[in-house]
């Protein structure tokens, strides 16, 4: 995807009250995930196949981005928890995955 087009959909947005499906925090969560399935991977693709490893890196950012979610939710003073930022977690962690497969072979 082409840095300026990600840059302008993800960067303005409405107000965290409104959820807004792009944002700034949703790019957050779609780089987190991205990045948390990319190191998760390279540590266990050290001693397991692509596709023992890759399972394991998905279900870290998958626990990653839960137990974000459920922290939002315990301390709503600061947070709100969303299902959109999960879907973005996934969208980011699915992209890694993408990325892997095709550098990995």
């Amino acid at each position: 995807m082409n840095l300026a087009l990600a840059f302008v959909l993800f960067s303005g947005g409405a107000p965290r009250s409104g959820d807004a499906w792009f944002g700034r925090d949703k790019m957050l969560h779609f780089a987190a995930s991205a990045v948390a399935q990319s190191v998760a991977y390279s540590l266990f693709h050290r001693d397991a196949r692509y596709a023992v490893a890759i399972e394991r890196a998905s279900l870290v950012t998958l626990s990653l981005g839960v137990g974000k979610e459920l922290y939002d939710w315990r301390h709503p003073a600061r947070h709100q928890a969303s299902w959109r930022d999960l879907a973005w977690d996934g969208v980011g962690g699915g992209a890694a995955t993408i990325m892997l497969h095709q550098t990995a072979r």
